[in-house]
């Protein structure tokens, strides 16, 4: 038997008025998760505990079969252990966005925790700058991903407030910046990043691009080392996860799970769709399980880009849901498949919430029930009613002990 999780980053959304008070999910055409929620089992899942933050990690860790409120000591620790970063136990690791402030006259605002999605050599030679002026021994920077990159400060301290930057999307900044004890040694590098990335050759040739210079860095999820048991000794399985960003891959390095690169792929709407499918497929004839993730629809959520997120919808069903299922059939005698956002990012809000996620089960042994559409309609129409997400990936595998039908 194989495993595969289908995830759609902050797929589900709220009605929106421009799609006649349907949802993203609902207005676009997703043939292939409507096929999956036809033929299969169909429902909701609570995927961030109360009392935890609303984000990609918590709800990765709870859906991978992991308690975040007993393993979770932030996001970053995640993302640098797939930078190749070797956390010491009093080390503080800190993500470290490349973001664009806009300026209109009065105080800077939020214009893009994306940094106009850079690119990830332009970015390198801005954080390699970076940790030229400003690294030490107490600090070092380290490059990821486009925008996504980290910060480590050696015995460095924790207990401030920090505010995810893609939550203040057009907001002043300067209410959100870091504060708390020890929070003003992260202001001053913020602060002093922004001299240095003015002046630097890659801003200057993307302004005369006509693209957004990247203004600052922007401190957050901190966190230190966190001890994560094997998936192997949690579920006997081996397995591999896909996806563009340091989280997800960090996430596997700490649970035993392959971490595998596919080479073109952006965590944006140029990704490389295709071969995600096809490493994926490969993976599976010699691991038991695949976590596959997309990061496009989440994105567009944070920027409020109607346009965006029915494309990555679209994007993500035709060339992510479709080939799989194709491969799965064609290769595999039995297979089972969980498709799911792991939470809602309403285009509204810019940022995550906490509810529901509507979820399918498809595959051998599943019987369909009353789901016809893959939306935020089978929360309440499905029969699966998943109140603790640890309980997601024994539903996955066949070991669920619990009663799911309503």
């Amino acid at each position: 038997m194989k495993y595969v999780i289908l995830l759609g980053d902050g797929m589900s959304d709220w009605p929106v008025a421009e799609l006649g008070g349907k949802t993203p999910l609902q207005a676009a055409h997703t043939p292939n998760m409507d096929y999956i929620a036809r033929q299969g089992k169909t429902g909701r899942a609570y995927t961030v505990p109360e009392g935890m933050p609303v984000g990609s990690d918590v709800a990765a860790l709870t859906i991978l079969g992991y308690d975040p409120r007993t393993l979770y000591t932030g996001r970053s620790p995640l993302e640098a252990a797939s930078m190749g970063i070797q956390l010491r136990q009093a080390d503080v690791a800190f993500r470290c966005n490349l973001v664009v402030f806009g300026r209109s006259g009065g105080p800077p605002t939020m214009a893009d925790f994306s940094g106009g999605h850079i690119s990830t050599e332009e970015a390198r030679e801005l954080i390699a700058a970076l940790n030229a002026e400003l690294g030490s021994e107490e600090f070092h920077f380290y490059a990821g991903v486009s925008y996504r990159h980290c910060l480590v400060w050696r015995d460095g301290r924790l207990g401030m407030h920090l505010t995810p930057p893609h939550d203040i999307t057009g907001r002043t900044v300067v209410e959100f910046l870091p504060h708390g004890e020890g929070a003003e040694v992260l202001r001053g590098l913020m602060e002093a990043s922004q001299p240095i990335l003015q002046e630097h050759p890659v801003n200057r040739a993307r302004q005369q691009r006509g693209e957004p210079a990247i203004s600052s860095i922007w401190l957050w999820g901190a966190g230190k080392r966190p001890q994560i048991p094997s998936f192997r000794e949690k579920f006997g399985l081996s397995g591999a996860v896909i996806s563009a960003v340091d989280l997800h891959k960090g996430l596997a390095i700490y649970a035993g799970l392959d971490p595998i690169s596919v080479p073109g792929a952006t965590g944006w709407l140029d990704t490389n769709y295709a071969g995600k499918v096809e490493y994926a497929l490969k993976a599976l004839h010699t691991k038991d399980f695949v976590f596959l993730h997309v990061e496009a629809p989440d994105e567009a959520g944070h920027q409020g880009d109607l346009r965006h997120k029915l494309t990555a919808l679209e994007d993500f069903d035709a060339k992510v849901v479709g080939p799989m299922l194709e491969g799965l059939h064609k290769r595999f005698a039995a297979f089972r498949v969980l498709l799911l956002p792991d939470h809602p990012t309403p285009l509204a809000l810019k940022t995550h919430v906490r509810e529901p996620v509507p979820i399918a089960l498809y595959g051998t042994d599943v019987e369909a029930d009353a789901g016809q559409t893959f939306d935020e309609s089978v929360r309440e129409r499905g029969s699966l009613d998943i109140q603790r997400g640890t309980e997601l990936m024994p539903l996955l595998v066949q070991r669920a002990t619990f009663d799911v039908r309503r």
